[in-house]
């Protein structure tokens, strides 16, 4: 059976216009705005409220209806449709994962079902690039709070919600900046490595938007060229910035998920081409299910 897209209807929420989704199934955006892909993005009072693409959005969720402030139809369907992962099958992608994963043992069942409603964000490349190596040796908040000021500090600013908001920094806008105003915002040594990403993209020896036609293979030994960025770091990047999804990031907790629920080893390259969904599904059965926040 073809997969039916949510249908994007003009609604209103709290006397503010917006675009409703309803029915949507296998989306959970507290979940996905809380799962490590992403970081520009708090929830308050029941409201997921973020800046990303250029743009700042809001996003409540009951059950299966979503709402999203302040967007239009047509901006929906232009922008976050694809951003949010709502023109994806999750039913048919959760069916391939846990048969392919689940030859092993029955964990991945698990995971899926304690970990439903994530869906793979399509990110900007360079700040999902830029995000990751910040994410080195790190934790979410202090990433957030790092990302935040800098975007605060060198983001163009522009209006939403009555509101001043900054854009992710550009590549340009790093470079001009330098290291020192980077070690003032406590980035710490990730700096030259931000520095040396954002100048390589703007000479041209990295050219971002051709990774996206590249295999993911290609695409990883790619951006490995840039100083501070290694498989992990790469690999983060195409699963989150270029939504390659047999991308398979290995950091502390999946290592640790390996290690306990796969002691025997798994071949990540049978996984598929859903195996950094399937890596989404343990991270957060093992770190916000099992272990708790």
């Amino acid at each position: 059976m073809a997969y039916n897209r949510p249908k994007a209807e003009v609604g209103e929420y709290l006397g503010q216009s917006c675009t409703v989704l309803r029915g949507i199934s296998d989306f959970d955006a507290s979940r996905v705005f809380d799962c490590g892909q992403s970081f520009r993005f708090y929830e308050s009072d029941g409201v997921i409220d973020g800046v990303a693409m250029g743009r700042r959005i809001k996003l409540v969720q009951s059950g299966d209806t979503l709402m999203l402030l302040g967007v239009s139809t047509d901006e929906y369907e232009s922008v976050w449709e694809s951003y949010l992962g709502l023109d994806e099958d999750y039913e048919t992608i959760n069916a391939d994962v846990c048969r392919r994963l689940g030859k092993n043992n029955n964990v991945i069942n698990d995971a899926v079902k304690a970990a439903a409603g994530i869906r793979i964000l399509r990110q900007d490349h360079w700040e999902a690039l830029c995000s990751f190596i910040i994410s080195q040796n790190n934790n979410i908040p202090r990433i957030k709070k790092i990302i935040s000021d800098m975007s605060r500090a060198l983001g163009e600013k522009f209006s939403a919600f009555g509101e001043d908001c900054y854009a992710f920094p550009t590549p340009q806008a790093i470079v001009d900046a330098g290291i020192p105003a980077l070690n003032a915002l406590k980035m710490g040594f990730r700096s030259k490595y931000v520095t040396d990403a954002a100048q390589r993209v703007l000479d041209g020896r990295v050219d971002l938007g051709a990774v996206e036609k590249m295999s993911f293979e290609k695409g990883e030994e790619y951006l490995m060229q840039i100083v501070g960025v290694g498989k992990k770091v790469a690999d983060c990047t195409l699963l989150f910035g270029y939504h390659k999804t047999e991308a398979f990031p290995v950091d502390v907790w999946i290592r640790r998920v390996l290690e306990k629920y796969y002691p025997d080893g798994i071949d990540i390259s049978s996984l598929g081409p859903y195996a950094g969904i399937a890596q989404q599904y343990l991270f957060c059965y093992e770190r916000y299910i099992n272990e708790g926040k």
